[in-house]
C-alpha cells in the first residue's frame, strides 16, 4: 500500500485526534469537545471518503462493526454496571465501605490500601472493566472523605487494574498472547513478572509518600456493615472467577433487598435507580458503538495493514525485532481500542517475526501482553477510561496525567527490550 493510500485510511483516526486533543487543548478544557461528537464527525468523515461500494454499503461496513460480538458484551457490561453502581449509591453502599477503609487503613496507607486492593482483584478475577466497575465508586467516595484529588484516585484504580488484566491467568490478553505465541502461561507470567511486579513496587512506594498527606476525618461514621455486604459479595464471586455479568446480576439483587430492608427504597424506587444508571451509561454506551464503527472502517479500507507493512521494515536483529512487537500492538491498540484485539490482529505476525529473528516466545507473548495493557491503560477513549470517567463524572484527559502504573510499566516495557533484560529471556 502506497503512502498516500494508508495516510488516507487512517486518517479518520487523525480527525479524532484533531478534533478531541487538538481543540481541547487550544480551548484548554477537555469538555469543550464532547467524546461524543468528536467520534460523531470522524464516523461521518470516514464513511465519506472512502469510496469502497455504495454509501449503503460504506454504512453496512461501519455498522459491523459497531455491533461487533466485543462491542455488544461490552455494551451489556456498562449497562448492567450502570444499574449495579447507582443502586449501590443510593442505598448507601459506597458510603458504607468509605467509611470501613477509613477505620482499617491507617491515614498514610489510604493511597497504597487502594492500589494492593485493586491489584488483588483484578489479578484474580481477570479483568480490568470488572475491578473498575467495583472499586471506583469506593475510590470517589474515599476521594470527598480525605480531601483527595477524586482524578488522582479514579487513576489508581485504573493503574491497578491493569496489573492484573497484564498478569493474571484467566486474563483474556494472557489468553490471546500465550495462545499466539505458543507458550505456557506460567512461563509467560514469569516473564511478564519482572517487569510488572518491580512497576508496581515503585508505584506503591510513590502512592505511600503521597498518602502521608493525607488526613482522613476526624469523626468517621458509624459504619452500616450490611450496606458493604454487596461489594464484598461482587469481590467473591469475582475473585471465584464468575463471569461478570452474572457477578454484577448478583450485586443488584443484593441492592435490591437490602435498600427494601432498610427502607431507602420501595420496589418501585429500587426500579428506578436502577433505570438512572443505565441512563447514565448512555453517552458510553454511544461511545462504544461509535468507537467499533470507526476503527471496523478504518480496518476495512487497509489501515491496520498499512501500520503493520511500515513497522516491520525497519526490523534489524533481535532487539528491533522485539521493539517492533511492541510498537505493533501499541499502535493496533491506539487504532482499535481494545487490547485483547490488538494482541489477536498482531500475534501472528508477531510468531513470524520472533522465530526469523530468535526472540524468545515467552517474550514475545510478555511484550505483547505488556504493551497492550501498556497503551490500553493510557488512550483516553478505551474501555476501561471511560468507564471510571463515566463512574466519577469526570474527563478522561483530567484522569490521564495520575496514571503512575501504566506509564511506569511502559518505562519497564522498553528498557526491558533495550537493556536485553530479563536475560534468561533475551
Amino acid at each position: 500500500m502506497t503512502n498516500k493510500k494508508g495516510l488516507i485510511a487512517l486518517s479518520p483516526l487523525m480527525v479524532f485526534m484533531a478534533l478531541y486533543f487538538a481543540t481541547s487543548t487550544i480551548a484548554h478544557d477537555f469538555y469543550k469537545i464532547p467524546i461524543s461528537v468528536a467520534f460523531l464527525l470522524s464516523s461521518i468523515y470516514a464513511i465519506a471518503i472512502f469510496r469502497n461500494g455504495s454509501l449503503s454499503e460504506r454504512i453496512k461496513t461501519f455498522s459491523s462493526g459497531a455491533g461487533t460480538s466485543n462491542v455488544m458484551l461490552m455494551i451489556w457490561v456498562f449497562i448492567l454496571a450502570g444499574a449495579f453502581a447507582n443502586t449501590a449509591k443510593v442505598i448507601g453502599c459506597v458510603d458504607a465501605t468509605v467509611d470501613l477503609m477509613l477505620r482499617i487503613l491507617p491515614d498514610n496507607m489510604v493511597l497504597a490500601g487502594l492500589f494492593l486492593a485493586t491489584c488483588f482483584i483484578s489479578l484474580s478475577i481477570g479483568t480490568s472493566v470488572g475491578a473498575i466497575v467495583a472499586l471506583v465508586p469506593i475510590a470517589s467516595g474515599l476521594a470527598a472523605s480525605t480531601s483527595t484529588n477524586p482524578a488522582l484516585m479514579t487513576a489508581i484504580v485504573v493503574g491497578g487494574a491493569f496489573f492484573g488484566d497484564n498478569l493474571s491467568f484467566i486474563s483474556d490478553t494472557t489468553i490471546a498472547a500465550t495462545n499466539s505465541q505458543g507458550c505456557k502461561m506460567n512461563d509467560k507470567f514469569k516473564a511478564n513478572s519482572i517487569i510488572a511486579i518491580p512497576a508496581a513496587v515503585i508505584v506503591l512506594i510513590a502512592y505511600v509518600i503521597l498518602g502521608l498527606g493525607t488526613k482522613s476525618p476526624s469523626a468517621v461514621q458509624e459504619v452500616e456493615y450490611a450496606k458493604v455486604i454487596p461489594y464484598l459479595a461482587v469481590f467473591m464471586t469475582a475473585l471465584a472467577g464468575m463471569n461478570v455479568m452474572l457477578v454484577l446480576c448478583i450485586g443488584m439483587g443484593l441492592c435490591g433487598v437490602i435498600g427494601l430492608v432498610y427502607g431507602s427504597f420501595d420496589v418501585y424506587g429500587w426500579f428506578g435507580a436502577m433505570g438512572d444508571g443505565i441512563m447514565s451509561m448512555g453517552e458510553l454506551i454511544i461511545i462504544t458503538m461509535l468507537a467499533g464503527g470507526l476503527f471496523e472502517t478504518v480496518r476495512a479500507n487497509g489501515g491496520i495493514n498499512y501500520i503493520m507493512e511500515r513497522i516491520t521494515i525497519h526490523i534489524h536483529g533481535r532487539r528491533g525485532a522485539e521493539a517492533v512487537i511492541g510498537l505493533m500492538v501499541s499502535a493496533i491498540d491506539i487504532c482499535t481500542a481494545n487490547n485483547t484485539v490488538a494482541i489477536i490482529t498482531v500475534g501472528g505476525i508477531a510468531k513470524r517475526i520472533s522465530d526469523k529473528y530468535g526472540v524468545d516466545k515467552r517474550k514475545a507473548a510478555s511484550i505483547l501482553d505488556t504493551f497492550s495493557c501498556f497503551m490500553q491503560g493510557i488512550i483516553p477513549y478505551g474501555a476501561q477510561m471511560l468507564m471510571a470517567a463515566s463512574l466519577t463524572r469526570l474527563s478522561p484527559p483530567s484522569i490521564m496525567p495520575y496514571l503512575f502504573y501504566p506509564y511506569t510499566l511502559g518505562v519497564l516495557a522498553i528498557l526491558a527490550i533495550f537493556l536485553r533484560f530479563p536475560k534468561k529471556y533475551s
